[in-house]
């Protein structure tokens, strides 16, 4: 018998994200993951070597890396749209759940249970989850940048506000990425070294 897993995975790189902004470079789903699977690993190991916390760093890094994945079936919500109103973020999470049930049921049965955590959000985990959200919330800020650093005037806004979102998680791990990592981001390649 055949599994499409796997394969259904292998198309996140054709959703794409931001679709309501002009970009200057497209971004998909499989490299935001990407992104925030590094930057995952980032909080968590400054929140465990500098702010005494004990987080699992490998748990923090899988979990980033199948964060989106139920956009596979549902494509990127657009944040605006996502939380506008309480009703549409519940439904939207609702349809989440079901696309993370149906990618789960896409794998053999004894490997279900390896995969559920990962695909089914659920109450497991709060601080590893803490951290992937301000990651991805920072992924999205690079993104900010980057686009702003192209002379796209677009993301000003969003630059803005989610900056201030990740201020506001009040993580220190998350703060200290922004205070000694971010800044790098506004660098050309010849500045860096």
């Amino acid at each position: 018998m055949a599994f499409n897993f796997f394969a259904m995975v292998s198309r996140m790189k054709y959703i794409t994200r931001w679709a309501l902004m002009r970009n200057t470079r497209t971004e998909n789903v499989c490299e935001h993951s990407h992104d925030v699977a590094v930057l995952s690993h980032a909080l968590a190991v400054l929140s465990n070597k500098r702010f005494g916390g004990s987080v699992d760093v490998g748990k923090c890094v899988l979990l980033a890396l199948y964060h989106d994945m139920p956009e596979i079936l549902t494509g990127d919500l657009p944040t605006p749209v996502k939380y506008h109103n309480p009703a549409i973020r519940d439904a939207y999470k609702h349809v989440e759940r079901v696309s993370g049930e149906k990618l789960l049921s896409m794998l053999p049965l004894d490997l279900r249970g390896e995969y559920g955590p990962l695909l089914l959000p659920d109450e497991n985990w709060p601080e590893e989850r803490r951290i992937i959200k301000a990651a991805d919330k920072i992924a999205a800020l690079i993104k900010c940048i980057e686009e702003q650093g192209q002379g796209n005037k677009e993301f000003e806004k969003a630059r803005r506000s989610t900056e201030k979102a990740v201020r506001d998680m009040k993580l220190p791990a998350a703060d200290c990425f922004l205070d000694e990592f971010l800044p790098s981001y506004e660098l050309t390649l010849d500045e860096q070294d």
